[in-house]
């Protein structure tokens, strides 16, 4: 039998999904020293940010509430960006694990819109389609720098 994610699942999902990316370019950021895959990476941070306040103001009025991202998992992605960066900071290794991350959160985000487009609601559907069009936007600017 198929299962339908509930709209609030989708909606949290947007959030976690944006936040996770939010906490990934912070630990990342102080990482980068080339200056273009840097105003790339703060510019993605600035789009994530929009993200999760549409994702928050959408959950406050269908009361749904949002919570923040799995703190072990937050560290574990900080472990893993502070051992991918130890002695490789160079612009295309940063650009391979900001893909990893954008590839990770598409393929989350992709089956969540197939999981429930039937009967979702049309707002949260707007927002995750915006979601995964700008993750996509990001990942073909990202492989420029591989």
């Amino acid at each position: 039998m198929e299962e339908v994610k509930k709209d609030s699942e989708i909606l949290a999902e947007v959030y976690r999904n944006a936040q996770l990316a939010l906490t990934s370019i912070s630990d990342v950021l102080p990482e980068v020293d080339d200056v273009k895959i840097k105003e790339e990476i703060m510019r993605q941070h600035e789009e994530y940010e929009k993200i999760c306040s549409k994702a928050a103001s959408l959950a406050h009025r269908l009361n749904v509430e949002l919570k923040d991202p799995n703190p072990v998992k937050k560290a574990m992605m900080w472990s893993a960006i502070k051992m991918g960066t130890a002695n490789d900071n160079s612009a295309q290794n940063i650009a391979q694990m900001m893909i990893r991350g954008t590839v990770t959160g598409l393929t989350s985000l992709k089956t969540s819109l197939t999981d429930g487009s039937k009967y979702m609601d049309e707002e949260i559907k707007t927002l995750i389609t915006e979601l995964i069009e700008l993750e996509e936007n990001f990942e073909e600017r990202l492989k420029t720098y591989l």
